[in-house]
């Protein structure tokens, strides 16, 4: 997102493109050199495969992103120089997204589970889905993300603001590359 990263940019731009940077690297790797099988292989009926962590995250942002996208027309524009989450939304991304060893396992609303095999196409559907945020946040960097609310696509009466719509992508996506990166040492 080179045309993004210029003066006028807020710093959470700079800071949530340099993380999807990371993913995309992180996704690269922790699919490099793996065969069909091996993308889908779980280490238990109950987990995840490589490719359906993979799968998760893009739909997730698809969903996200659907649910943010029409938040901010008819808005003033107004820019903000870093994400600040309400209490709620720091409460959610600590309780529900942050990836923790004493985290407490949720599990993935339907509109949001993986296909039970995935194809090999998983990580061009990933690394397009990164392209969507950054595209989302080139128009979102001239707003003030910390006020213009969007509906929850989970639970609709919640809404959360759309700078903390973009911390959860960011931080969702290393809670689950963390957990493919788990999965791929097993595979070792």
């Amino acid at each position: 997102m080179t045309n993004l990263l210029d003066q006028t940019t807020p710093a959470w731009a700079r800071r949530l493109n340099s993380e999807l940077d990371a993913a995309d690297q992180r996704a690269t790797a922790v699919v490099h050199g793996l065969t069909p099988q091996q993308l889908n292989w779980k280490r238990s009926p109950a987990e995840w495969s490589v490719g359906q962590c993979l799968e998760h995250l893009a739909i997730a942002n698809e969903v996200y992103l659907g649910a943010m996208s029409g938040s901010m027309e008819g808005q003033r524009h107004a820019v903000v120089a870093e994400i600040t989450p309400g209490w709620f939304g720091r409460l959610f991304i600590r309780l529900v997204i942050e990836p923790s060893p004493k985290m407490r396992r949720w599990r993935a609303p339907q509109k949001i589970k993986p296909g039970s095999e995935v194809p090999p196409s998983v990580l061009n559907r990933f690394h397009a889905s990164n392209r969507a945020i950054r595209e989302f946040m080139q128009r979102a960097r001239h707003h003030d993300i910390n006020r213009i609310r969007f509906k929850n696509p989970f639970i609709g009466i919640v809404r959360f603001t759309v700078g903390t719509g973009l911390e959860i992508l960011s931080r969702h996506e290393r809670r689950h590359l963390l957990q493919a990166e788990r999965i791929r040492d097993s595979l070792d």
